[in-house]
Formats: C-alpha cells, structure tokens, sequence
C-alpha cells in the first residue's frame, strides 16, 4: 500500500492557553526562571488563546482539543478549571479539560469532587517527581509510591476521571505497579515518557520501559512533547520514537499532542503536525485516522465531531 498523507481533523489531546499578564501563573512571570528542558523559554511569557492557536495551526484542521493544567496558582486549582471552561465556551476550544489536582494534599477529596462537576474535565494531573536522571532510578521513589498519593489516586473512579502522568520513563516501572494496582483508572502517559536524549543507550532504556508500560491496557500515550532544544523538528529526527510508540500502544492507545504553545520554542505547529503526519503515512488510513483523532476522542470522551 503506497503512503498516504492524512488530510483529515485533527483533535490535538496536549496544549494549553494563557493569559500571564491577568492570572496567576507562577512559573509565567517577567522574571520567573525555572529549569526547563528546553533552555530559556521567555518567548512562551505572553497570552495565548484559541485564536492565537488557530491561526497557528495554519492549514491544519483542529477539530478539538484537550486542554491540559498549566501549572497555574496550586491555592487556587478550580480558578484554573472555571478560566478554561469559560474558553471553551466562548471560543469553541477546548473540548476537553485536564485538571489540577494535588493528589496528597489534605484537601484532594474536595478538590476532585469540585474539578468533576466541571462538565469538561475528564481527568486530573499531578506530576509525581522523583529522580531527575536514569542513574539515579531505584536510588529513590516518586510519589506513585506514596500512600497519601495513592489514597487521592484511588479517589478518581469514584468520579470518573483519567490520571495524565507526566514522568520521565525510568520512572516507568512505578506508573506499570499503579496501573495494574488501579486497574479501572485510565492513565495517560504525557510526552511519550519524556526520551530527551536519543543516543542508543538512552533510547534502548526508554523503549525498554515503555514496552513494560504497554503490557498495562489502561494505559494511553500521548506523543506530544519531542521537541529537542537547539535542533530542528524533522520525521527524521522524531520518527523512531513516534514509530516505536505506535508499535508497542498500537494506534487505539496512542495520540497526537502538539504541546502549544510550549513547543513553539522548538518548532512552528505546521511544522510539526507535517513531520507528525508524514510519520504516520504508512500506515492504513484507520490508523492514522485513530492517532490524530479517534484515540483522543474515545479516551477523553470528546463530543463526536459536528
């Protein structure tokens, strides 16, 4: 079968929308500077909105997308929820919500139940820490292993929500016990377990574990996120990793993330849903069809496209 390019909508299941300048994002001021992996990210310090996106995408269509929690005020997670509903209802985008919620605070319970009564939530993320570098992996844990974390886990069946991880991949091997642990909780994998480094060594490890990760069906992948500082995006610098994602979840468990307007620092959008698609176009048209959009909307439960 020749390879084909997919020319149909997407739904974008990873980007965020900001307004700096009027809400309290403490990692977004003038002179904030936190470790970043993709070096000074001053450029992202403005308000981006769906119309800022939109006409970023360019010719690519956004049928929807999942809004994901911008590190916003930790004292003020459902201000947060109430700004990006009141987006979605004026602009249209976004279709779906991804919460902040801090798993092993006193308030989680709380703080869970009113996330849920947002009619666009469908999950929550709480970045877990842990070590920062693969040697320093079994040294310590992340919070996956914590029992107050884990007891705020447990909470999210009861309402029906997704649990976004955000974790580099040799910290897999924990997110593979929570998974089995909490059977009917959907995890989705955030940046296709973070492979910043691609030298043979690293990718064999990231594979390594992301094929362990694959062995737990309640977990999805988002390939968002691959963007490397300093050098340009290309299917040919991306694509082993994108392949080997798709290989070991299968298209049914694997999407599309743009991480807009974050990946800007390394790339346009255009530039990175061609090198996304051109990936992708050997596969059957199902295929791709369920990585740019089918797997997002059956995963975050998006409104069927109008």
């Amino acid at each position: 079968m020749a390879s084909r390019i997919y020319d149909g909508p997407v739904v974008d299941a990873h980007q965020h929308f900001w307004e700096p300048d009027r809400n309290p994002h403490p990692w977004l001021r003038p002179e904030a500077r936190i470790p970043f992996r993709y070096g000074n990210y001053d450029a992202i310090k403005r308000r981006y909105l769906p119309d800022d996106y939109r006409r970023d995408a360019g010719p690519h269509r956004i049928a929807a997308s999942v809004y994901v929690e911008t590190e916003w005020d930790p004292a003020d997670p459902i201000g947060e929820t109430a700004y990006a509903s009141g987006l979605a209802a004026r602009h249209g985008l976004p279709g779906a919500i991804v919460a902040q919620a801090w798993l092993d605070r006193a308030d989680a319970a709380d703080v869970l139940a009113r996330q849920a009564a947002f009619p666009l939530v469908r999950s929550v993320r709480h970045k877990p820490g842990g070590p920062a570098r693969p040697e320093e992996a079994g040294r310590s844990r992340t919070l996956m292993s914590d029992p107050a974390w884990r007891a705020g886990f447990a909470r999210l069946a009861r309402h029906g929500l997704r649990f976004d991880l955000q974790t580099p991949w040799w910290n897999l091997d924990e997110a593979v016990e929570l998974a089995r642990d909490f059977p009917g909780t959907t995890i989705i994998l955030n940046h296709a377990g973070l492979p910043a480094a691609r030298d043979p060594a690293s990718l064999a490890g990231w594979r390594a574990a992301m094929a362990r990760l694959a062995g737990c069906p309640n977990v999805a992948v988002k390939v968002s996120g691959l963007g490397q500082p300093g050098q340009a995006w290309t299917p040919e610098s991306n694509g082993p990793v994108v392949r080997a994602v798709i290989e070991l979840f299968g298209a049914e468990r694997a999407m599309f993330g743009s991480n807009f307007p974050v990946d800007s620092l390394c790339a346009t959008l255009p530039e990175i849903l061609g090198g996304m698609k051109a990936i992708a176009a050997p596969l059957p048209p199902a295929e791709q069809e369920a990585f740019f959009a089918g797997t997002a909307r059956r995963v975050y439960a998006l409104a069927p496209a109008g």
